[in-house]
């Protein structure tokens, strides 16, 4: 399976916060799963850092890289994908993370219920 973490699903597991639902925790933990993590996610959890709206582990990217995530750059399809999609789903955030999803053919990992009016496969985070 390939997984593409939403932000908080990615902070829930760096901090190992018992709020992952624990299917997809072991999803994420089975090593035969790739594991991607977007670079607007990061993008987000550090202008939410700068902000002072959110407390997320330091050296963020780092992190990501010794937890053995592979990064998803934005490609400039995934910026045309995003603009074209509906606009049930209102942060551009998360309307990236659906374009790369469905580009990528990766399975979402979130507990946002707005990425289910769109055609992306999600599991429950």
């Amino acid at each position: 399976m390939r997984l593409l973490l939403d932000s908080h699903t990615l902070v829930w597991w760096l901090e190992d916060a018992p709020t992952l639902a624990r299917e997809a925790y072991d999803a994420i933990a089975d090593p035969d799963n790739a594991i991607m993590v977007s670079a607007a996610t990061v993008w987000e959890l550090e202008i939410k850092r700068a902000k002072g709206k959110l407390t997320a582990p330091q050296d963020l990217a780092g992190r990501v890289e010794r937890e053995g995530f592979d990064p998803l750059p934005i490609m400039l399809r995934h910026g045309v994908a995003a603009a074209k999609l509906p606009h049930h789903h209102g942060d551009p955030f998360d309307r990236m993370l659906i374009a790369q999803a469905q580009l990528e053919a990766l399975t979402l990992v979130t507990r946002d219920p707005g990425f289910q009016r769109y055609a992306v496969a999600t599991l429950a985070a």
